[in-house]
């Protein structure tokens, strides 16, 4: 039997972990894109447009989880003749080319240097469910400010860029948290050297990851990471930080933080409650001498959140705050970092208050790690907390959608100085799904009006009518496919989503008139109108040639009754 030697055909298949977006879908996400590009503009950021390909080095090892070399990140090294090309990868994140840039062209850029910056990213990681290699993000950065008044107003323009996009206030939380308050735990339990930070390294990497994986493994089992190690459920072990008992427990306060929180949340509510009258600044005192206590220090903080609201019922995040910031002072009390990050907090809340954006919007939560490892500072995520049903049915928040923080040393990398820098990135196809989830996304796009063919051997005719729509604004298209069928042309209208096709023959040609079909209408009639409606409001009808544009923009503008 002869042998086939026809070339194998491709298969026409999208490659596993990515996907193809069609016209609605990139309609969507371009909308999203220039509301969010408006707000970061309104803040006074610049956009900026790096390459998609960075050399390994520039972008470093700082993805979560990823201990291999070259992990996580598609990489592959230049062909030259000695075999030793440069390392090159696609970006896994906007925030590590920016480093690059900032170093690159610190001589020009301002500084502070303000970008934001928009675009797909890739990641050498395993799919999922909802998770791709290649994904949108939408940052901005703020490059050569070390004041915490920069890593406020990110948080700010965060909790802006939500509501621009139809996100509405107590449908979300800017949750924010310091990772100096983090490495004071760490110094407390002695796996943190402030004069020497590379000690420990290992053993602060297995802690910082495990305390990200709270909500997956629980209490216990980040407990178990702290110690020897935990075995999971397919027999998969995964070694621990081998942290004394002592030092365990000290972290695990700070991993237990979040519900001893909501009992001091609880006491300060009842002794509000019980002081409801004269909530002014002496009151503030008072609570924080009995609740607070004197060595923390931070009766001018909670003299300031009682300040805004005299007389007034206070929200829960606005309890939140205070018992949130004497708890984390509490845990690193003995950390001069800590006690610096604790502090930052506190500025943090006072700056957002001082532009209004108050507890509703905006809370120290103390679960707020953040896996990347470059963060040095506040770190900040955006959490939506409305209900959705998953796969199986069960009721659940949808998370978060945006995160960011401080990272001063990223640009030093480059140049030896260190650089201070903040930021915030928005997953752009998460908070698409978020407005879907709503039901305040995903509606089918309007396609183009169709001018229709009846006769091949006036195309130019039916070009002239498209021209003149198109040259008032309006999307439209001459149908070029094959004309001899009439209905496959409204048929093929329907499925462009046209709003509206225009029919001409020669007996209109020759009257100077144009027919024209309302598919919207006409759709609408044909699912519930009654033969009487039917009537009263054809979906068809006749107007004059030079009437044509005026009556098509009526329609779409929904002007026509």
């Amino acid at each position: 039997m002869a042998k086939d030697n026809k070339p194998r055909r491709p298969r026409a298949q999208t490659p596993k972990g990515f996907r193809d977006y069609f016209g609605a879908e990139v309609d969507e996400r371009k909308a999203m894109l220039d509301t969010i590009a408006d707000v970061y503009h309104r803040y006074g950021f610049d956009p900026l447009e790096t390459s998609a390909v960075e050399t390994l080095d520039a972008l470093g090892k700082y993805l979560p989880d990823v201990d291999r070399p070259h992990a996580g990140v598609f990489a592959w090294q230049e062909d030259d003749e000695g075999g030793k090309g440069d390392w090159l990868a696609l970006r896994y994140d906007l925030t590590a080319p920016l480093a690059r840039v900032a170093a690159q062209f610190r001589n020009d850029l301002p500084s502070p240097y303000r970008r934001y910056a928009m675009g797909p990213v890739w990641r050498n990681e395993k799919p999922g469910p909802g998770r791709f290699r290649q994904f949108y993000q939408c940052d901005a950065d703020t490059v050569g400010a070390a004041t915490v008044a920069a890593d406020a107003e990110i948080c700010a323009m965060l909790a802006d860029t939500l509501e621009a996009v139809g996100i509405p206030r107590g449908d979300y939380i800017i949750r924010v948290n310091n990772r100096k308050v983090l490495n004071g735990v760490m110094e407390v339990a002695g796996i943190f050297d402030p004069v020497d930070p590379s000690k420990f390294e290992h053993e602060r990497g297995i802690v910082l990851r495990a305390i990200d994986k709270l909500d997956r493994l629980g209490p216990d089992g980040v407990r178990a990471l702290l110690g020897e190690g935990r075995r999971d459920e397919s027999g998969d072990f995964t070694e621990g930080a081998r942290l004394g008992n002592e030092q365990a427990e000290v972290v695990m306060s700070f991993v237990n933080a979040g519900s001893v929180v909501a009992e001091r949340q609880n006491e300060i509510a009842q002794f509000d409650s019980k002081n409801p009258v004269n909530r002014d600044k002496d009151t503030a005192v008072q609570i924080n001498s009995d609740l607070l206590r004197p060595d923390g220090g931070f009766s001018n903080f909670v003299a300031s959140l009682y300040a805004p609201h005299p007389n007034q019922t206070r929200p829960d995040n606005h309890f939140q705050n205070i018992a949130s910031v004497q708890v984390l002072g509490e845990i690193v009390r003995k950390s001069t970092m800590g006690n610096e990050g604790v502090d930052e907090l506190v500025s943090i809340l006072d700056l957002v208050q001082a532009q209004g954006y108050g507890p509703d919007r905006i809370v120290i939560d103390p679960s707020v790690v953040r896996g990347l490892g470059y963060y040095t500072g506040p770190v900040f995520e955006a959490e939506l907390t409305f209900e959705i049903t998953d796969d199986k049915g069960r009721p659940r928040q949808f998370g978060s959608v945006a995160g960011g923080g401080r990272y001063d040393d990223l640009v030093k990398r480059f140049t030896g100085q260190a650089v201070p820098a903040t930021g915030v990135s928005i997953g752009v196809d998460r908070l698409l799904a978020a407005l879907h989830a709503k039901g305040q996304a995903g509606a089918t796009a309007r396609g183009p009006v169709v001018v229709t063919v009846m006769d091949r051997d006036r195309m130019a005719d039916y070009q002239t009518m498209v021209a003149e729509l198109r040259q008032a604004g309006i999307r439209a298209e001459v149908y070029l496919g094959n004309p001899k069928n009439f209905g496959n042309q409204l048929k093929y209208a329907d499925k462009r989503g046209a709003p509206v096709a225009i029919i001409q023959g020669g007996d209109e040609k020759a009257r100077g008139v144009v027919q024209i079909k309302d598919l919207v209408l006409g759709a609408r009639i044909a699912e519930s109108a009654s033969l009487e409606e039917w009537k009263s409001q054809p979906a068809q009808f006749e107007v004059a040639r030079k009437d044509m544009v005026a009556e098509v923009r009526r329609i779409i503008d929904g002007e026509r009754p």
